[in-house]
């Protein structure tokens, strides 16, 4: 859910008492404005209400079980939380500034519904192990997402991959021609990229799947807690093993963060080339319709928006991991009021990155594939020269930089000729080495080239298209 899904009430606050009693006696005068919107987080951590009542109820039950809190408490505190749930979800929980953020709103409204027992919940915790706990199950959440958005694009690169296991294309190296291969090896090869970023989040998530609840402010509580029934019930492998590190930590968002740029990065290299394939010079891809825009002057143009637009959240994703890193570069042990900036970068990126993920998923899926200009292009450029050289050394047994030289010249007799290699005739290559003869000509064709290229992970298309198929077999056999 976005900050804009959540549907809120912006009510009058509620007094400064009712804000004060959640921080007890210490407090005679309520927060100045400034003060109070400065501390306020409630705009974006209320995104995380199902993690916070989540962790509330397994608190909750272990408090109850270790006979911490009478169990008629806990069973009303049980009851108030489900009624906030419902409120939320419906659209009719109140909010308000002076409340601050989502944990104290819960409390506040939970006190309201049962009365003083809601102030047993808070035994043996603290909002820094509290907010922690949230912000770590939040954050599995988004990385299960995102997730579940790179197979969905993988599945398209895939499926595209084996429709195109032999449609020949150039490829590139500076951004010039450089050998045949085929768009199915292309898009295999983003396929691969986009694999190890699901191979990244996996990891993150696995690092970060242990519990801060019963780290309290920072020491631990004298309450007799259990720990790991609180990490088994909120679905983390154990608790965290250190309780200063537990509040202080933010590692797992930082790591998330930089899953995620490294996959922004490989959407916006994606999309950079969808945009030139797109082009009228280029004309190797037709756009879906409904992943495009029209111009508001000039009636014949179709823009790449989507793709553009993809490619720029790279940029947006990038800043939100530098905003946290310098964030926590500076903060000494444990919980500064700093760390609420973690979860605005956070949750952009989330967002963003879905967003990146769709449009290259639907893009992926629908861009028409212009063939013809693909294999004409893949054999501009003397794409095959490569071919020519491994021919020379293959069959003549030449040196490969003594080949390398030969095929040079013959590249430049060519050029000089404004045709392509297989264009020369044999008597004219033989003028640079004697030793060629007509079979040469069966490797020049940027079919020949391509299917010649039998190296394991090569653009051979047999090779290819078992790559695509093994793919979607994998993943279709994994979660």
């Amino acid at each position: 859910m976005t900050a804009k899904d959540q549907n809120t009430k912006d009510q009058t606050p509620k007094t400064d008492s009712d804000a004060n009693s959640l921080w007890g006696g210490r407090f005679a005068a309520g927060p100045a404005a400034i003060m109070e919107a400065i501390n306020a987080s409630i705009d974006f951590d209320r995104l995380m209400y199902t993690q916070d009542l989540a962790g509330s109820r397994a608190h909750c039950n272990m408090l109850m079980a270790q006979g911490i809190i009478g169990n008629d408490d806990g069973h009303a505190i049980l009851t108030g939380l489900d009624q906030i749930e419902g409120e939320i979800r419906d659209g009719k929980f109140e909010y308000s500034a002076a409340l601050e953020d989502i944990h104290m709103h819960i409390e506040a409204r939970l006190h309201e519904i049962i009365g003083p027992a809601a102030g047993r919940l808070h035994t043996a915790r603290s909002r820094n192990d509290q907010v922690a706990t949230d912000f770590r199950l939040w954050v599995r959440d988004a990385i299960d997402n995102t997730d579940a958005a790179l197979k969905a694009l993988l599945q398209a690169l895939a499926t595209r991959a084996e429709e195109h296991a032999a449609t020949v294309m150039p490829g590139f190296t500076h951004l010039q021609t450089a050998q045949p291969v085929t768009f199915g090896h292309h898009m295999m090869a983003y396929y691969q990229m986009f694999s190890r970023d699901r191979s990244r989040l996996a990891d993150c998530r696995a690092r970060m799947n242990e519990n801060p609840l019963g780290a309290a402010a920072l020491a631990g509580t004298s309450f007799p807690i259990d720990r790991q029934a609180t990490a088994t019930a909120l679905g983390f492998d154990r608790p965290c093993a250190n309780s200063m590190d537990a509040v202080a930590d933010r590692d797992f968002a930082l790591e998330y963060l930089s899953a995620c740029s490294i996959t922004a990065v490989h959407i916006s290299r994606l999309a950079e080339e969808i945009v030139l394939w797109a082009s009228p010079l280029v004309n190797f891809v037709a756009l879906p319709d409904s992943l495009s825009t029209g111009s508001s002057i000039m009636p014949q143009k179709k823009n790449p928006d989507a793709a553009e637009l993809a490619r720029a959240k790279s940029g947006r994703i990038i800043g939100n991991l530098n905003t946290l890193l310098i964030v926590m570069k500076g903060l000494p042990m444990t919980y500064s009021k700093d760390m609420q900036e973690d979860k605005e970068p956070t949750f952009d990126t989330a967002d963003s990155l879905a967003l990146a993920i769709a449009a290259m998923t639907g893009m992926v899926a629908e861009i028409k594939v212009n063939e013809a200009a693909m294999e004409a292009a893949a054999g501009q450029g003397f794409s095959t020269a490569t071919d020519l050289a491994d021919w020379v050394v293959r069959v003549l047994g030449v040196p490969f930089r003594r080949a390398h030289d030969i095929t040079g010249q013959i590249v430049r007799m060519a050029e000089s000729k404004n045709c392509g290699l297989e264009d020369l005739s044999l008597a004219d290559m033989q003028t640079v080495e004697a030793g060629i003869t007509d079979e040469i000509f069966a490797v020049l064709g940027v079919n020949n080239s391509v299917s010649s290229r039998t190296s394991f992970g090569g653009t051979a298309p047999d090779l290819v298209r078992a790559a695509a198929q093994a793919a979607q077999t994998d993943l279709s056999d994994k979660r």
